[in-house]
């Protein structure tokens, strides 16, 4: 089989003449199924740009990139939509949730995209937000949950779509300490028990700490690509 995702060469330009800027001058990557990798650098390193290309929200300039095989670079906006609809879920630092919506309808709402009965949403959602731990708040809006249950809310969300990858963005840049350590473990799990493929973009090192292997770019290039040993 196929790596899950593959890049060769991949560059990334804004802009042009000489207001060009090059945020990613060549990246070579391979992601194998099951992997959590933490993606680190300092503001400005490419690796925003990076996260955002690998999650099909942006495309690249030059070079390939491969999902499951797939030539990313050549699908259209649809084709991308469908590809992220079907196969990736996100996190986000801001949460993203809708405020005037309970955590069950925040959860159910990627659903509807997929034209799911009412009844299969319902189930789907409450199977989500039962392995996030969160049975309990089901009807409470995003006003009436702490930081750390919001981000849960937005890890079911991720999650009740079944992505075979998932991104994490900053996910505890808004969070305390003890509400980081949590959500670590619930992303570990996910990856442990569900065999979910995690790419988390953070600039905390006690947070990449937490991912098998860690890749850091500087300048739009990889600085270093280290896998830590199983324990």
């Amino acid at each position: 089989m196929p790596p899950l995702i593959e890049l060769r060469a991949l560059t990334k330009t804004y802009g042009q003449g000489d207001a060009a800027f090059q945020a990613l001058r060549g990246i070579d990557l391979t992601i194998h199924r099951g992997e959590f990798v933490a993606i680190m650098g300092h503001s400005g390193s490419g690796k925003s740009t990076l996260m955002n290309t690998l999650g099909c929200l942006d495309t690249p300039t030059t070079g390939t990139y491969r999902y499951e095989g797939i030539p990313v670079e050549t699908l259209d906006a649809d084709q991308r939509s469908l590809l992220r609809r079907h196969a990736l879920g996100f996190i986000f630092q801001g949460f993203n949730l809708l405020a005037r919506t309970s955590a069950l309808e925040n959860v159910e709402l990627p659903l509807l995209y997929r034209g799911l009965s009412k009844r299969c949403r319902h189930e789907k959602a409450l199977d989500a937000l039962a392995a996030v731990g969160l049975s309990a708040k089901l009807k409470n809006t995003p006003a009436e949950l702490s930081g750390g249950q919001q981000q849960r809310v937005a890890i079911a969300r991720a999650i009740v779509t079944e992505p075979g990858t998932l991104f994490a963005d900053e996910p505890t840049g808004n969070l305390d300490t003890a509400t980081t350590i949590e959500i670590m473990q619930l992303l570990t799990r996910l990856n442990t028990e569900r065999g979910i493929t995690v790419i988390m973009v953070t600039h905390e090192d006690d947070v990449a700490a937490c991912a098998r292997r860690t890749v850091r770019i500087t300048d739009g290039l990889i600085e270093s690509d280290l896998v830590r040993p199983a324990a």
